[in-house]
Parts: C-alpha cells; sequence; structure tokens
C-alpha cells in the first residue's frame, strides 16, 4: 500500500510538475526577443530532421514510404511534452508542410499541439510526433488556426514498416496518419483531442512579417529558409519511392 502510493504521488508531481512548465514555456515564449525565438525555431528546425531521419533510417520500423509518397502534407513535432494524473497534459511545437503542383515540399509553417485527455493515465516524458495528411480535405482543416485532432477528421494510428501490407484501403482513405517515437520506440499514435493551432508570432519571427500557415504552404511562393532545408531535404528523401 504504501509503494503504490508513493508511485501515485510521484506520477501526480510529474503530472503537476509538466504543467508548471507548459505554463512557464508560454509566458516565455510571449516575452521572447525576435532574435530568441528564431534562435529556437532554427533548434527546433535541426532537432525535427534529426528525429524524422533517424526514424526513417530503419525501414523495418519507420513510416511506410508508400504512404508518405502519397501525403499531401507532413506534421513534424520533436520533443511533445506529455505527462498524466488522472487527466493527461500535452504540449509540443513542430512544423507542417505541404505538397504543391509540382510535389515539392513547401517552406515550413509553425504550429503548435496543446491538449489534454481524460482516463487514468501515468507517467511523463517526451516524444517526437509525425502526422501525414493524406488528402486535400485533411490539408485543408489542418491549415485552419485552429484544429482539433481526432474531432473533426478521423486520426488513426500509423501502420509502421517499409510498406504498408494490412488494412491497405483504411489506411489510404484516412484524412490523417500518426507515428510517435519516444526512447527508440517507435509505433502508430493518434493525439486524440489535443488541438493543433497555427504559431503566427512564430512565423513572423521566421519570415520576418506576419503571415499566416495557409500563406506559407499554399502556392509555393514563400522562400525556404535556410535553416529549413536539411529537413525538408530529408522529406523529399524518404518520400520519393524506392526502387523496386
Amino acid at each position: 500500500m504504501k509503494n503504490r502510493l508513493l508511485l501515485v504521488a510521484a506520477c501526480l508531481a510529474a503530472g503537476t510538475s509538466l504543467l508548471v512548465g507548459q505554463e512557464a514555456r508560454t509566458a516565455a515564449d510571449e516575452n521572447a526577443t525576435p532574435e530568441k525565438r528564431v534562435t529556437d525555431i532554427r533548434e527546433r528546425l535541426m532537432a525535427a530532421d534529426t528525429a524524422f531521419r533517424e526514424t526513417m533510417n530503419v525501414p523495418e520500423k519507420g513510416i511506410p514510404r508508400d504512404l508518405l509518397a502519397k501525403a499531401h502534407c507532413a506534421v513534424l513535432i520533436p520533443g511533445l511534452k506529455k505527462g498524466a494524473f488522472l487527466g493527461g497534459v500535452k504540449y509540443g511545437k513542430g512544423f507542417i508542410t505541404c505538397r504543391g503542383a509540382d510535389r515539392a515540399w513547401s517552406a515550413p509553417a509553425n504550429v503548435r499541439v496543446e491538449g489534454g485527455s481524460f482516463g487514468l493515465q501515468f507517467g511523463a516524458g517526451e516524444t517526437d510526433v509525425f502526422l501525414l495528411v493524406m488528402n486535400e480535405a485533411g490539408a485543408d482543416r489542418l491549415l485552419r488556426s485552429e484544429f482539433k485532432l481526432g474531432g473533426e477528421a478521423g486520426l488513426m494510428a500509423g501502420p509502421v514498416g517499409r510498406t504498408v501490407q494490412a488494412n491497405t484501403d483504411a489506411f489510404m482513405r484516412a484524412q490523417m496518419l500518426g507515428w510517435s517515437r519516444s526512447r527508440g520506440v517507435f509505433a502508430g499514435f493518434a493525439l486524440e483531442g489535443s488541438t493543433l493551432r497555427e504559431d503566427r508570432d512564430d512565423n513572423r519571427a521566421l519570415y520576418g512579417r506576419d503571415i499566416s500557415n495557409v500563406e506559407i504552404v499554399k502556392g509555393g511562393k514563400v522562400a525556404v529558409p535556410e535553416s529549413a532545408r536539411p529537413m525538408l531535404q530529408t522529406l523529399t528523401r524518404y518520400s520519393a519511392m524506392e526502387d523496386k
């Protein structure tokens, strides 16, 4: 009984710590200088590139390349913070990039994930999250200023492996597919109940002007920042179908 109480207390402390940390990060974001924002965004772009590349370097355990090749948009969120005690907390920042008519990945727009869930759950940690948007309807919904994942559109846990071998029709019909990578473990993942919203402040810092996510990823007229090129090159490399 004593050990169980200690476990509950530890989990509660972890969840509380994460919630306090989220509030502190939000306050820090609001007070951050443009220079600090740009530095943070560049570091996040590097982290997103590294996480995605490391995941795809193990084809048997990565995102199926045939799904990536068909995706309209990709969302990369490195180091999503999560914690829970009888109610979850999630917070993270990342990027969305979409394909144009030429199938090239657009300049990345800044997004943030916030939200929680309810139910008996314990633990805290960081997780790299990857989402693929599989059709135009899903892309249009995702590009709203605020979008509730799993609520307005189906978000399925994505399959893992070199190619899709099971439930192909279901996966191809899904508007969005999700994966996570935590402590070396990679699996399908759904951020049910979380809210994904555009981050106009970070867009302003990265592009030097007030600009929406739709303006960045649609039309192909926004130049790709130098700091974003490695991430987009990695996406381009792995979204090209492998030679048969």
